[in-house]
């Protein structure tokens, strides 16, 4: 198709060559010879951006990168796109498709398609490693991509995972192939606490929609990856020390993997998108010379869309409650697919004159501006007009807003989204909730009153104090002999020696 061929011309076919040490930082000169590391995503955009920042991470630290990505049959031309956008905006990285054969249950639940669609990838991945002009030092495994562990044990080729959510998240999935066993489904425990070893309780309701139904196809697919997970050298988590003690003092303990020694934990993050143009020629957005008109942290910055059936419900309540709020907000209105699971499944463009209120657009000009699908969020996070983020919780979103130093709203769109937002509220305390998405209904009211305490509030002054330190830390963490940068020295260590699992 068009799209693939459009994605395919911009692609590499090998990793460039590592760079000469005259060009290395001289941190990375001096300390360790320079890798060569494929890294290789899940399907889907939202497991991609993050390995390309992973990639880029990499090459400022002297080492080549080359992103293996799986482009499979039923594939949709969103993706294909971002591969294509991605590869032209960051020529350092090579990028490379990978065909995989039609899965075989083309009924099966979307999880469980991806999944055997990445295992039913897995020859094309060994022949592309076998194919690479000298060998790769590792491989690093995005962590849905645990079959791919055959492929590295078959190449004798050391194999990491890089998990991009939160370390919360990772130290409870870990542990959950050996829990959920003892318990009833997710489903029919509602508010009941689930203990995981080491960490803060959490709601039945609270844990992701995939893991709900333990009899489910899906649920059983997640048991398996999350309990391979453990059969890799190490995982770098895109987190810092500061954020998340709790679960790095669970995961260093060894407490959430009975009967096996957990895997080294590397927090070499926050890994994300720094806001500036990736090319001398790209057009500035429209929104970003919206925003140089607004006064300091005036703007509330909303970026997700609407919800399954009720999608044209819910924005009016949005639009109701931002108009009562008084406030500035610019606000980017997404479709989201049917089924969020669906990484096959296009998103369609949003008929805001269907969706919105009558009236609302023209009634609220002088102070808002609304998107259909996308917005620079980097960019608009870190510029000055921003004061708060209404975010649906995803954890590259939610690192973006801490670098920022930008309070933030949770609203988990979905059920696989509701555990950051457990984190981000109870134990990080850098957001405040909107509690109605339990009922996936939040009331215009709620909005406004959020909207109100964030902006205006001494309850807002504070959480906007704990995100200005947040984001210090955060800096702090990414510097010369921060905790993260000593986390990815250490993480090159431990590839030299063999891992320490071994």
């Amino acid at each position: 198709s068009e799209h693939r061929k459009c994605a395919c011309a911009v692609l590499l076919d090998h990793p460039p060559p590592p760079p000469s040490l005259s060009t290395r930082p001289r941190s990375q000169a001096m300390a360790a010879p320079a890798k060569t590391f494929v890294l290789y995503p899940s399907l889907g955009v939202g497991h991609l951006n993050p390995m390309v920042e992973l990639a880029k991470h990499l090459l400022r630290r002297g080492h080549s990168a080359v992103l293996a990505v799986v482009d499979p049959p039923d594939g949709d031309p969103t993706s294909a796109a971002a591969v294509a956008r991605l590869a032209e905006a960051n020529p350092s990285i090579a990028f490379r498709l990978l065909p995989a054969p039609p899965s075989p249950d083309p009924a099966a639940h979307p999880i469980k398609r991806a999944h055997d669609t990445l295992r039913l990838a897995n020859p094309a991945l060994g022949g592309f490693l076998r194919a690479l002009p000298a060998p790769a030092d590792a491989l690093l495994l995005d962590m849905f991509c645990v079959d791919a562990l055959d492929v590295a044990a078959e190449l004798a080729l050391p194999a990491y995972f890089f998990f991009a959510s939160a370390a919360s998240d990772f130290a409870i999935f870990l542990n959950m192939p050996y829990l959920y066993p003892g318990l009833p489904s997710f489903k029919d425990m509602g508010d009941t606490l689930v203990h995981s070893p080491g960490m803060r309780p959490v709601r039945a309701v609270d844990m992701p929609l995939s893991v709900q139904d333990k009899e489910s196809d899906m649920t059983k697919t997640r048991m398996y990856q999350f309990k391979r997970i453990a059969e890799g050298r190490g995982v770098l988590v895109n987190s810092f020390d500061w954020l998340e003690p709790t679960a790095l003092k669970a995961l260093a303990d060894g407490v959430c993997v009975p009967g096996r020694p957990t895997p080294r934990v590397f927090c070499i993050g926050p890994l994300v998108n720094d806001g500036k143009k990736s090319g001398d020629g790209e057009t500035r957005h429209e929104c970003l010379a919206w925003l140089d008109a607004q006064p300091e942290r005036s703007v509330v910055f909303l970026c997700f869309g609407s919800i399954g059936a009720v999608s044209a419900a819910q924005l009016r309540e949005i639009a109701y409650g931002l108009e009562s709020s008084g406030h500035r907000f610019l606000w980017v209105v997404r479709s989201p697919p049917a089924d969020p699971a669906d990484v096959f499944q296009p998103r369609l463009e949003p008929d805001l004159d269907a969706l919105l209120p009558e009236g609302f657009m023209e009634r609220t000009r002088d102070r808002g501006m609304v998107l259909k699908m996308w917005a620079p969020q980097a960019e608009v996070l870190r510029h000055a007009a921003t004061g708060a983020f209404v975010t649906h919780c995803g954890w590259n979103s939610a690192l973006e807003a801490i670098m920022a130093g930008v309070p933030m709203i949770c609203y988990p769109m979905y059920a696989e989204q509701a555990l950051n937002k457990v984190f981000m509220v109870e134990e990080m305390k850098i957001a405040v909730p909107l509690e109605g998405y339990e009922k996936r209904m939040v009331k215009a009211e709620e909005i406004e009153a959020k909207l109100r305490l964030v902006m205006e509030t001494g309850e807002g002054r504070k959480l906007r104090e704990t995100l200005a330190a947040a984001r210090k830390m955060a800096s702090d963490a990414i510097s010369n002999g921060g905790s993260s940068e000593v986390a990815f020295a250490e993480f090159l260590r431990d590839l030299e020696n063999g891992g320490c699992n071994n």
